[in-house]
């Protein structure tokens, strides 16, 4: 068992899994990551320390389940679990609800997404 702070990242874009895996793994973090919520809520039992979670999920055919959805089954299960939403959406609005449903920061996915997700993850693991 490592010292090593385990962070799921999920998102179903495996251009944005690579960007983060490539900032992030030599950081003293351990990385696991999911391409769609389902896969990251069956292996909630290993309680990481953070999850990176996408707003939005596309899977041709198939119904999956949004960010939102899967943060709501992430606080039934483990409430104590803090999670970064990523998105593309700007919008103040889901800034807002995000920010009342408990998400502890949201980043957006533009040029400066892996400066401000650093940031966040710092920012975060300093509260602790």
């Amino acid at each position: 068992m490592s010292d090593n702070k385990l962070i799921f990242v999920v998102d179903d874009d495996p251009f944005i899994l690579n960007l983060v895996r490539k900032r992030l793994e030599n950081k003293a973090y351990e990385l696991e990551t999911f391409m769609y919520g389902e896969e990251c809520l069956d292996q909630l039992d290993r309680k990481p320390d953070l999850i990176i979670l996408d707003y939005l999920f596309m899977k041709p055919d198939t119904r999956v389940m949004n960010g939102m959805e899967i943060f709501e089954k992430i606080r039934e299960k483990e409430p104590d679990i803090p999670v970064i939403m990523l998105s593309g959406q700007d919008s103040g609005n889901i800034v807002l609800e995000l920010a009342r449903k408990g998400i502890e920061d949201y980043v957006i996915k533009d040029n400066e997404l892996m400066d401000n997700l650093e940031i966040a993850i710092n920012e975060l693991f300093r509260k602790e």
